[in-house]
C-alpha cells in the first residue's frame, strides 16, 4: 500500500470538510478550496479525518491514490495556515516595490513591471533585504505565480544577477578568459 495514501488528513478546528462524491469542498480561515478528484478512488470523512481508499493494487490505481491524499493535504494546510515562498532579488539597481496591494519590479528593463495579485494571493516586499515573499492558501497557485514572478528576469550564471528562490544555488559559469601572449 501506498505509504503517503495509507496516512489520514486530520482536520483541525476551525476547518469545514464537504464532501460531494468526487467533489471535496474544504473550508477555512483563509478561504475555500473545491476540487474534484479521480472516480475511481474513494474519499471518506471519519472521526475528523479523511480517508482516502483504492479499489485495486493496479500502477494507475497507486499513482491516484498517493495524489490524492497529497492534493487533500495541501488543501486542508491551505485553509488553515497557508502557504508563502520568497523570491531573491540579487543585482545593482534591482528592486521591488509595493504600490498598494501591486507589485513592482525594476529588473533593469526600459519600463517597471506592474504586477497584480490574483484572489487569493498576497505579497509583501521587503526592499531593504531584497526580498518578495508569496503568501495564499491554495499551494498550487502561490507556485505557479512564484515561478511567474521568476521568469521576469531568471537568474543568470555569469553575475547572478536576477530574480531567483530563497536558498537556491546558482551554477555559475567563468567568463571569458584573458589572452596569453
Amino acid at each position: 500500500m501506498s505509504r503517503i495514501g495509507k496516512l489520514p488528513v486530520a482536520v483541525p478546528s476551525g476547518v469545514q470538510v464537504k464532501i460531494d462524491g468526487h467533489k471535496v469542498s474544504v473550508k477555512g480561515q483563509r478561504g475555500e478550496l473545491v476540487r474534484e478528484f479521480h472516480p475511481e478512488i474513494e474519499i471518506k470523512l471519519e472521526d475528523g479525518k479523511i480517508v482516502v481508499t483504492r479499489p485495486s493494487d493496479s500502477s494507475t490505481h497507486r499513482a491516484l491514490h498517493g495524489t490524492t491524499r497529497a492534493l487533500l493535504n495541501n488543501m486542508v494546510t491551505g485553509v488553515s495556515k497557508g502557504f508563502a515562498k520568497v523570491l531573491q532579488i540579487e543585482g545593482v539597481g534591482y528592486r521591488a516595490t509595493m504600490e498598494g496591494v501591486n507589485l513592482v519590479f525594476y529588473l533593469g528593463y526600459s519600463h517597471p513591471i506592474k504586477v497584480e495579485p490574483p484572489a487569493g494571493i498576497k505579497f509583501v516586499a521587503d526592499e531593504k533585504a531584497k526580498t518578495v515573499t508569496i503568501e495564499g492558501y491554495d499551494r498550487e497557485l502561490v507556485g505557479q505565480i512564484t515561478a511567474n514572478l521568476r521568469k521576469l528576469r531568471p537568474p543568470e550564471p555569469y553575475k547572478g544577477k536576477g530574480v531567483m528562490y530563497q536558498g537556491e544555488r546558482i551554477r555559475r559559469k567563468a567568463g571569458k578568459a584573458g589572452k596569453v601572449a
